[in-house]
């Protein structure tokens, strides 16, 4: 009756209603309200607890739209439960402020797996989303990478960084950017920049990005969270009650390499030790413990925050302390099969960025130390367990560089040259222009040259058990001579520069509709991660101390054009099309780089025999097994003198048992490869 009899009061009503502000979203409340993870996706199944993760709770109150930033950064470690964040980001804003919601990740693979394997669990099991999506997949709105609810009033689209169609396919208000160090450029340019446009349409707009740093210069993830608050979470201590930020320098310099367990800091205020068991107390909120920025100006634009393990209930700091043991003692890793087991410690433990070698100690250094501390050319060090050779096809030549690896990430170059098409596989010095390997005069040197044998200290005489051969610009070719060799002891390789990509995979090639193409040569090609293998090389050339992990032993004699261009490209800044930087390999004008590309292919070739994952108990059968091989006939001190340039290869039976663990160890490898992917 009052739409009858009083329209004033109609109308203030109307008026009321769309004056009214709305609820407030709190995601700290939605989640203890809503959330309930399974077994499947959490390692703490239940409720929401704040108390596992206070730390959050300042980062969800940044997300809401009562805090002014416009960017939220997060920068972490791999196991402090940031994806929990991201999925309550975005679930709550799908039922609390509906919206078009962008989630972006690295690729639009990775977009797909996290929308089958978190997004769609969580939203099965959180009534208070569940009814806001349809489930029949004959529903318009409703694909892998769209969801829209029932209701039209927002939708979440994920997206891959390289598919600059898929960054476009919404204007959202709202926007997580996953894994951000890990994109790279796409086809548009910048994916960030194109990612960031889509919102700024809004005046309240919020983008959340988060990841796990890589490397630095060049890491996006450290980038952002530079240009904002820089805010970490302090502490108090335990029995002086003073805050402090948990440091890694101040657990690492009190570790015990035989007692692990006992890992602990040490308080910057009163000294006393600060052990595990006393992290859920200072981790609590009420107990004092609060985010600190270091510039709070920033605020207003965008907050950015570091949390690493050693804050998290998922992580132990015994386990902390066992990883970064394992990197000092080079032992096997079971992430990127070993390689780079420092950058990635410092990505997934500890959340910082590691940081590049961008120029290689200077050629004459290098050249003067290895003339002091090497070893003769052409002698095996005892140290090298194993054998692998890189090759380097070029269009007037083949070269080729024999690299011998040990325990704790041990190197040693031991000879190099050019395939010589006239009298044989060796020929010191990079002069002679051999051929291309299409001519049957390489290929046979080639062929020698696998088969070819170099003594050892022991008096054994040892060929490479894995040859690595440039496979990039004359593909056919070298498949031509490849393919008439085992798989397991040539395979075909070529450098990515990219420091997102994996230190070794399988090459993939691609139709123009995006489906795989199957080529003659997939099984034993593969792609390797020039660039983290450079950074890493040009920081263990700087290892003055055998007993370092990752020292590089040099042959007395390789040259000074080895020593130019094993040192010789520089990592520099690349200004993009669209204004952006990039940090790019380059090699200088008028230099040569054969010999860096080499130890690239040599160490390529490492990690698909599996080296990496040997451990101390492998290293040791090696060892004896090589100690107790059958000599040969003639005097081992005249071939020590004098190697044979190219001295006959082993008998078939002995050829058998001196590969036999190195095979075994590599279809471990291959187990091991498979379990991870």
């Amino acid at each position: 009756m009052t739409m009858l009899f009083n329209p004033r009061r109609l109308a203030f009503e109307a008026l009321a209603d769309a004056a009214e502000p709305p609820p407030p979203v709190d995601y700290l409340d939605w989640a203890r309200r809503n959330i309930v993870f399974s077994e499947r996706i959490s390692a703490f199944p239940g409720p929401y607890n704040e108390a596992l993760f206070p730390f959050f709770s300042e980062i969800l109150k940044a997300l809401s739209p009562d805090d002014p930033c416009s960017i939220v950064t997060l920068r972490k470690s791999a196991q402090v439960g940031g994806t929990i964040l991201a999925n309550i980001f975005t679930l709550g804003t799908l039922d609390m402020d509906p919206c078009d919601f962008l989630y972006v990740h690295p690729t639009e693979e990775n977009a797909a797996r996290w929308s089958k394997t978190k997004l769609m669990p969580l939203v099965r099991e959180t009534d208070a989303i569940r009814a806001l999506f349809s489930e029949s997949s004959r529903d318009g709105g409703n694909s892998i990478l769209y969801k829209e609810r029932v209701d039209g009033r927002g939708a979440i689209q994920a997206a891959g960084a390289n598919s600059p169609a898929g960054l476009s396919m919404i204007s959202p208000r709202k926007q997580v950017q996953d894994d951000l160090a890990k994109w790279s450029m796409n086809e548009a340019g910048d994916p960030e920049t194109q990612s960031d446009s889509r919102s700024k349409a809004f005046f309240n707009r919020k983008a959340f990005k988060i990841s796990t740093a890589l490397i630095s210069p060049g890491c996006r993830i450290t980038t952002n969270y530079h240009a904002g608050t820089q805010e970490t979470y302090h502490v108090p201590c335990p029995h002086c009650h003073e805050l402090q930020e948990l440091r890694w320098e101040n657990m690492r310099d009190h570790i015990d390499p035989e007692h692990p367990e006992k890992a602990h800091f040490v308080c910057i205020h009163c000294g006393c030790e600060i052990d595990e068991h006393h992290r859920a107390w200072m981790v609590a909120p009420e107990n004092g413990a609060k985010w600190v920025a270091k510039y709070p100006e920033r605020a207003r634009y965008n907050r950015s925050f570091h949390i690493w393990v050693a804050y998290s209930p998922l992580e132990s700091w015994e386990a902390l302390a066992r990883a970064w043991l394992k990197v000092q003692t080079g032992g096997p890793d079971d992430k990127e099969k070993g390689a780079g087991a420092e950058q990635v410690f410092y990505n997934d433990w500890l959340g910082l960025p590691y940081e590049a070698d961008n120029k290689a100690i200077g050629w004459e250094d290098l050249r003067d130390r290895a003339e002091e501390t090497g070893f003769q050319r052409g002698i095996i060090p005892a140290e090298a367990l194993a054998l692998s050779m890189g090759i380097d096809v070029q269009g007037d030549r083949v070269e080729w560089q024999l690299v011998g690896y040990g325990r704790r990430r041990y190197r040693a170059v031991i000879d190099c040259g050019v395939i010589d098409n006239r009298a044989g596989s060796h020929m010191p010095g990079y002069k002679v222009h051999s051929g291309h390997i299409s001519e049957p005069e390489v290929r046979a040197g080639l062929d020698r040259l696998v088969m070819r044998t170099w003594p050892d200290e022991w008096g054994n005489r040892r060929s490479a058990d894995i040859v690595a051969v440039d496979g990039n610009a004359y593909t056919e070719d070298v498949w031509g001579w490849v393919r008439k060799h085992p798989k397991s002891r040539v395979i075909m390789v070529r450098g990515d520069n990219k420091d997102t990509a994996r230190m070794l995979s399988q090459v993939r090639e691609f139709d123009r509709k995006g489906k795989p193409k199957k080529q003659k040569w997939a099984s034993r090609f593969f792609n390797f991660n020039a660039s983290i293998m450079k950074i890493g090389l040009y920081r263990d050339m700087k290892k003055t101390d055998p007993e370092q992990t990752g020292y590089i032993r040099f042959a007395i004699g390789l040259g000074d054009d080895f020593y130019q261009q094993v040192t010789s490209e520089i990592r520099v800044a690349e200004r993009t099309r669209t204004g952006h930087s990039r940090y790019v390999w380059k090699l200088p004008g008028g230099q040569r780089n054969e010999a860096l590309d080499m130890m690239n292919q040599a160490h390529a070739g490492a990690i698909r025999l599996g080296v990496t994952y040997w451990t101390d108990e492998e290293w040791d059968m090696i060892a004896e097994r090589l100690a107790k091989m059958e000599k040969p006939a003639q005097a081992d001190l005249e071939d020590l003198i004098t190697p044979v340039p190219d001295a006959p290869a082993a008998k078939p039976a002995e050829k058998s048992a001196e590969n036999a663990l190195v095979a075994a160890a590599l279809a471990r490898a291959e187990r091991a490869r498979q379990r991870n992917r």
